[in-house]
């Protein structure tokens, strides 16, 4: 069932379902590269997980082969001179998982990662994800990785560059490798389709042509969200005045 926007519907964002869209989105977005990708690439799921401290605020990034060792205080000898160790009582810090899926292109038979794809979710852009977000993004941007960043939110704070973006709701950043610093930026409006972008591969080989507004349509028809959405809602959104109206009055509109 097609929602009633032309191109990315806000009320996704502002009623919660980003999760939800976010995995479905990846999926149809993965399935459009595969397609067309030539037999020597691949392109596959991957995840960050990120543990966070929900009271302190805090997160932490796993690391295996860590180890906090508690020294157990120690209490009378017996007769045969062994002490006895008596345990002290310490509650533990329970860490939330929050986990962050992305797509890699790679080219065999080496399995080289050629190509990195992120679609930014609203612990992106709000601390502390913003800055473990940037800081495994400044990580990729000094290796001969392409890196592909689609912020499809209105929420939370934008992606940092030396410019100003372009006027726009909603960015698509294509940053090659070989052209760093400088990178493509897409940008459009919430009354506007998605774009095509190109996708970098190996040179030479050519860039893939991606529509994102099949991708879009497709993951918001298959996981039904124009039947869950409650279009008569206020759009709490920081869209400008003119915009927020448009939006609601389009909602109401398509429930009239």
């Amino acid at each position: 069932m097609p929602g009633p926007f032309p191109g990315i519907d806000p009320f996704v964002e502002a009623q919660h379902y980003w999760p939800d869209f976010h995995m479905t989105f990846l999926n149809y977005w993965r399935e459009a590269i595969g397609d067309r990708l030539p037999d020597e690439y691949e392109v596959r799921v991957e995840e960050h997980v990120r543990l966070v401290d929900l009271e302190a605020e805090e997160s932490a990034l796993i690391r295996p082969d860590v180890a906090i060792i508690h020294a157990p205080k120690q209490g009378p000898a017996t007769p045969g001179g062994a002490a006895i160790l008596e345990p002290e009582t310490i509650p533990t810090t329970i860490y939330d998982e929050d986990r962050e899926v992305f797509l890699k292109i790679v080219h065999r038979p080496d399995r080289k990662l050629i190509t990195v794809l992120e679609l930014l979710s609203p612990t992106n852009k709000v601390e502390p994800g913003y800055r473990d977000y940037l800081s495994r993004r400044n990580a990729i941007l000094w290796q001969q990785v392409h890196l592909v960043e689609l912020d499809l939110l209105i929420g939370g704070r934008r992606l940092p560059m030396e410019r100003p973006l372009p006027p726009g709701d909603f960015f698509a950043v294509i940053a090659r490798w070989e052209q760093r610093p400088n990178c493509q930026v897409y940008s459009w409006t919430l009354r506007h389709r998605l774009p095509k972008i190109l996708i970098p591969l190996k040179a030479p080989d050519p860039d893939l042509s991606i529509d994102l507004a099949e991708v879009y349509t497709t993951a918001f028809d298959r996981g039904r969200y124009a039947r869950s959405i409650d279009y008569r809602a206020p759009l709490d959104l920081p869209f400008c005045p003119e915009d927020r109206s448009w939006a609601e009055e389009t909602a109401r509109a398509f429930r009239a």
